[in-house]
């Protein structure tokens, strides 16, 4: 899978993802840091990436319609340090099939999971 870490997410994912079999690349290495999330989204869009992130910004499940880009997973954990979050970014990956997010919303928070799919994999 290919994957775009936002800012917030740690960049030492990007080596962990990668030891997994993915191809990850983050936001600051793209030069993006700082950037409006308009900016950071079309740049994972057009780069055909799965954006993780942290950024309430992209929680509007209407917005970020599933099956209209190609994946998001926003991480929401109460306690979100960095050593927190790429646990928990690393066991979503081990534990899951993330190919199987490809176009979906996906919200994880330390206990659950939820995967909002396209229309058309929901049977309606």
């Amino acid at each position: 899978m290919r994957i775009k870490l936002d800012e917030n997410i740690p960049v030492s994912l990007v080596t962990a993802l990668d030891a997994l079999g993915h191809d990850a690349d983050s936001v600051p290495q793209e030069g993006l840091t700082g950037k409006p999330d308009p900016d950071v989204w079309r740049g994972a869009q057009e780069c055909g990436r799965f954006l993780i992130t942290q950024d309430l910004d992209f929680s509007d499940v209407r917005r970020y319609a599933p099956g209209t880009h190609h994946g998001l997973l926003l991480v929401r954990l109460k306690q979100p340090g960095r050593h927190a979050i790429s646990r928990r970014v690393i066991s979503l990956f081990k534990d899951h099939d993330p190919d199987l997010w490809r176009g979906c919303f996906v919200l994880a928070t330390e206990v659950k999971v939820r995967v909002h799919r396209p229309p058309s994999e929901n049977g309606t």
